[in-house]
Formats: structure tokens, C-alpha cells, sequence
């Protein structure tokens, strides 16, 4: 029998397979079947992916360094990675990553991912049954309200974890028209109900369009009244942030600041974390805090299976060091240069075995859970802060950057609640300073006294973000190339915009380390990233390279799907660093 190509995932888990002819010719079937609504939104607590993707995206990013290659003074270490994990390697050279199907590989996200929509679908396939049996008819008010909430659940939760998929497993989104010749993934839209089941790969602007149908269709639905734990599901601004993140991702400035606002309210400021002014006892509510269910920075928690946590912080070969550490959390930046990292990092920094190997901080604290104490075994967990009071507050400033500039303005919703640009607030820079300042102070409320002797400003920003101040952190325009990446003749990235562009990434940077999401941000501007590896080897990633795009499972390939071509072109004889021009079109190399 064939294998599937994406993999037969039954909500209550498969039955065993019998030698009988007519019995393989049916998919084998024990999900569970919801009859009433309250057992649909009951079925949405599996559709949320146990994978952590931080650890592809950060090894693959600028924020993990090699600790066995040469520092400055030559200086190198003999480590190995966590548990000698041969993945590491692969991801962090930018290889097929294939020698791992465990947690935190693209296997384990792929087929949680794909589990997850497999839920989504179930519960969509439901409803629209009760809905063309008439079994809604004896539904009372309340009950067609949490059909509708599980509807509007499955919907977004749909879109967000195809949007995770083709962001990793695909190139960048390039406009609508580039994109058409972008591999991307399978958008399923239906439960699996046999055997064998061919999924063809889709373009990424296919799969984008359908993103934002389901989440634009979702969104009429989303109710946070029948959430026992609004913060584990997509409620109303976890699913606004979601949006806010998409349409940043599409360049449609106008709705990434709408949708920011509807997450963050009327006061953002009050919205932000407190971690930072908490000296805290142990380690044990130094990580709980900070995903605490009760804070309201947090808008959507996703518990994980992941020993991420390990890899960076057992003393290992990879982790964040050096100049990654200077560009993120132990680095300057234009209100605290008087030190040499911002203070609300002070008591809350921990060594990868010793301080020369790297440094890293509770947010990717992990969580036990013991199958037998006695014996010490059990299972790892990361619970991922998926979406934030402050990355939403900065994705809305690089929003507004780039609206002030144009000055066009943004969107806004009519009497048929349609977004519209007929209206709307046309910004200036000092918007977007606002928002950046808000994140900035949030981080001043501190244990101990320290003086900042700057606010920030939009003169502040201008000057200490107009020249090099080392570690990556200021780039230039060219070293910036959104505008090829993903043309947009009505925001073009310009030269007076880099120094709030530069704040702002440095920003996102320091906030989402340890998430992932710096990959993101690297592939939609094309930052390019050079890796050393080991005593000699050096690889760069261009800003088209084809590499970019991770491989799909080779368990998928295996049955039949795809492969992403990430071969680099040959250069004198050898394998290139630096792809060719990219056209819009994924081009063959020949090995």
C-alpha cells in the first residue's frame, strides 16, 4: 500500500491494519464524531500544533553562532551539540535537514501542522453537515453561537497553520504575481476519507489567497464567551494579531495597522509585560511568568514539545554568542548605550555552561512533565508566547513607518465593516516613534534603579541609527532589499526611512529572539546571513538563495511529493555561495 503524502492523521488516533484486501481499500477510521456543538469547540483543543518551529528558524537565522569556529582572536571550542544531535548541523549549514523526525525537526512540524488543519477540517465538515441535514434547526440560540465560535476557531486555526507551513517549507511571498511561480505547499480543505490521497503542492499565491479567505471568514465567528482558557485558543486579539502578522507579511500596510489596533485596544502601553520588574525567586516562576496565562501581553499560548531549551543551553556548539548576543541581548542599543546591555536583562541572563559558550533567558524555559519520576523520564515541554501584546505594538510600527513615508493612509472599517482607505488616518513618523517608545519604556520599569539618560525620540532614532554600530545592527539599503524581495510601488523602502527601519528590526530582533520569527523577518527584507562553520567553512545565504525555503520531510518525498530544489548554481567548479538572479521562477540547477 502506498504511503500517503502527507499522512493519515485520525483525531482519536489510527486502528490497527488487517490482512484483508477489502478493509485496506477503506481509510481506517476511529475519530471522534461530534454531535453536539459543545463537542466541537471540545475537538479545538487538539487543533493547535505540539511543534516548536523556534529551533528551525533560529538555527537557520543570525541569531545562533557556531561556537567551534574562530572567534575574532581565533579563538574556537570542541563542542558537540545537544545529545550529538546530527540536525543541528544540518540546519544550522543550511542542509536537508533529515537525520531527525523527533521534536523540533520539519518532520514533527510538518505532521503537526497537517494534524492540526486535520482537526480544523473535521469540525468544518461537521458543521456544514448539520447545516445541510437541518440538525441546526433544533439548535437552541446558544448552541448555533458555539457552532458559529468553533467555526470561526477552525477557520483561523486553518489559515495559521498553512501560513506557518508555506513560510517555512516555501520562498518568501513575493506580490501576487511572482508568487504564482513559487512552489508552496497542499492547502487542505477537507478531512482525509481514503486511503490514498495524492496532495499537490500549490503555488505560494494560491496558498496565500486561501490564508486570508479562511482567516477573513474566521474572523466573523471568533468568540471569546465559551473559552474555559481564552489564552490557548484563537480569541478575538490573538486572532486580530494574526492578521496584523499576515498582511505585514503581503505589504498591505493599511491593514496591518487596523488589525494591530483591534488587538492592542485603545491602550497598548498597559498591555506590555511586567516580567521585567520582577526579581524572581527561582527559575520554576521565572519561566512561568513569563507565559503566564494571566498576563496580558500574552495572546496566544501554544504548548509545545521541544527540548529547544536544551539545545542552546547545555553547553553546546551552538548558541547565542558573540555578535548575535551583541545584536540582541547582552548589546547596545540608542536609549541604553551606557551600558552594556539593557538593563531589564540584569538578574535574569543565564551561561550555556560558561559564559564564553553563549547566554539565553527563561523565555524558552522548559517544562517536565514525568511519565516516572522514579525512573526520571517523561516528556520536554516549551510553551510558545505564539502571539504578543509587543510584537503585535512593533509590527504596527514598521506599519506605520512605511504609511508615513507614503503618506497614504490606512484602513478603516465602513458600515458593512469592509476595510476601506477611504477616511483613514494618514500617519506621520512621530505615530510610528510613538509605538517603537512604547516597547523601549515597557523595558524600564525595572527591580533596581537605572538612569536612562535618553528617551527615545525621532531625532535619537536618526542619529544613532545613521551610522555603524557594529554587530549587524545597522544595515544599509542594499543590504535591505524588500523592494526586490517583494515589490510594492506604494511602499517602497527609501534611504530617509533606513534609520526607522533599522530601529525597528533591531527591535523585533531583540524581542522575538529565541521565537523564531528573526527567520521570518530575514526573508522578508532579504538579509543575507553568513554562517561559520567549524575551523574553515564559511556558507552565505543570499537574498534569493533557494535555500531559504527548508526541505520538505523526506519521509514526504519519499511517498511521492515535491522536493524543494535548494541546490546553489556551480561557481569555478565548486558549489556557489551566491545564487543566480532570481526571476520569480524556481529554477532547476543542474548538481
Amino acid at each position: 500500500m502506498k504511503k500517503m503524502k502527507l499522512a493519515y492523521i485520525a483525531v482519536a488516533g489510527a486502528v490497527a491494519l488487517t490482512s484483508c484486501n477489502d478493509f485496506l481499500d477503506k481509510m481506517p477510521d476511529n475519530r471522534v464524531d461530534p454531535q453536539t456543538p459543545d463537542q466541537l469547540l471540545s475537538m479545538m483543543v487538539d487543533g493547535y500544533s505540539l511543534a516548536n518551529y523556534a529551533k528551525l528558524c533560529e538555527f537557520s537565522g543570525d541569531n545562533i553562532i557556531d561556537n567551534n569556529s574562530p572567534d575574532e582572536n581565533g579563538v574556537r571550542y570542541n563542542l558537540t551539540p545537544y545529545d550529538n544531535n546530527r540536525i543541528d548541523d544540518e540546519l544550522f549549514a543550511w542542509e536537508d535537514a533529515e537525520s531527525d523526525m523527533d521534536t523540533d525537526s520539519p518532520s514533527f512540524v510538518w505532521e503537526q501542522c497537517y494534524h492540526s488543519i486535520a482537526v480544523d477540517n473535521h469540525v468544518l465538515e461537521k458543521i456544514a453537515e448539520f447545516e445541510q441535514t437541518g440538525k441546526v434547526n433544533t439548535f437552541s440560540q446558544t448552541d448555533l453561537d458555539k457552532m458559529n465560535a468553533a467555526r470561526g476557531e477552525a477557520l483561523v486555526s486553518r489559515a495559521y497553520h498553512h501560513f506557518v507551513l508555506v513560510n517555512l517549507f516555501a520562498q518568501n511571498y513575493r506580490g501576487a504575481e511572482l508568487s504564482k511561480d513559487l512552489v508552496g505547499i497542499p492547502y487542505v480543505t477537507v478531512p482525509e476519507s481514503t486511503v490514498h490521497v495524492d496532495y499537490a503542492r500549490e503555488s505560494v499565491a494560491d496558498v496565500y489567497d486561501k490564508i486570508e479567505a479562511d482567516l477573513l471568514e474566521g474572523l466573523k465567528y471568533i468568540d471569546d464567551t465559551y473559552y474555559e482558557q481564552p489564552k490557548y485558543h484563537f480569541n478575538k486579539a490573538a486572532a486580530f494579531a494574526f492578521a496584523a502578522r499576515f498582511y505585514l507579511f503581503k505589504r498591505d500596510y493599511p491593514k496591518v495597522d487596523y488589525y494591530a489596533t483591534q488587538a492592542l485596544g485603545a491602550s497598548p502601553a498597559s498591555m506590555m509585560r511586567t516580567y521585567w520588574s520582577v526579581n524572581y525567586s527561582n527559575v520554576d516562576s521565572q519561566i512561568m511568568d513569563y507565559v503566564s496565562s494571566t498576563s496580558q501581553s500574552n495572546l496566544l499560548l501554544m504548548p509545545t514539545n521541544s527540548a529547544f531549551w536544551r539545545a542552546i543551553a547545555a553547553e553546546s556548539r551552538y548558541a547565542l554568542n558573540r555578535d548575535a548576543a551583541k545584536a540582541t541581548i547582552y548589546g547596545p542599543g540608542p536609549t541604553w548605550s551606557s551600558y552594556n546591555f539593557h538593563p531589564c536583562y540584569n538578574g535574569k541572563l543565564y551561561i550555556n555552561g560558561k559564559e564564553e559558550y553563549g547566554m539565553y533567558f527563561m523565555k524558552v524555559g522548559e517544562l517536565f512533565e514525568y511519565t516516572d519520576k522514579v525512573a526520571g523520564i517523561g516528556y520536554v515541554h516549551v510553551v510558545r508566547a505564539e502571539f504578543t501584546a509587543e510584537e503585535t505594538l512593533l509590527t504596527r510600527a514598521e506599519a506605520r513607518i512605511y504609511l508615513a513615508a507614503a503618506g497614504k493612509p490606512t484602513a478603516v472599517a465602513d458600515a458593512n465593516g469592509d476595510l476601506t482607505t477611504e477616511g483613514g488616518r494618514v500617519y506621520t513618523m512621530e505615530d510610528a516613534v510613538d509605538d517603537l517608545r512604547i516597547w523601549e519604556e515597557a523595558r524600564r520599569n525595572l527591580p533596581a534603579h537605572y538612569e536612562f539618560r535618553e528617551t527615545l525620540t525621532s531625532g535619537l532614532i536618526q542619529s544613532w541609527y545613521g551610522q555603524d554600530r557594529g554587530y549587524g545592527i545597522v544595515k544599509t539599503l542594499e543590504e535591505l532589499p524588500i523592494n526586490e524581495i517583494c515589490k510594492s510601488d506604494d511602499y517602497p523602502l527609501t534611504q530617509d526611512m533606513l534609520p526607522y527601519i533599522n530601529c525597528l528590526l533591531h527591535f523585533r530582533r531583540i524581542e522575538t529572539v529565541f521565537d523564531g520569527l528573526r527567520w521570518f523577518d530575514i526573508k522578508r527584507y532579504g538579509i543575507e546571513v553568513t554562517h561559520k562553520i567549524g575551523r574553515t567553512r564559511v556558507e552565505t545565504l543570499t537574498k534569493l538563495d533557494p535555500r531559504r525555503a527548508l526541505q520538505i520531510p523526506v519521509e514526504v518525498i519519499s511517498a511521492g511529493m515535491e522536493a524543494n530544489d535548494r541546490n546553489l548554481p556551480l561557481v569555478d567548479g565548486q558549489t556557489g555561495v551566491k545564487a543566480i538572479p532570481f526571476t520569480g521562477k524556481l529554477i532547476k540547477y543542474n548538481k
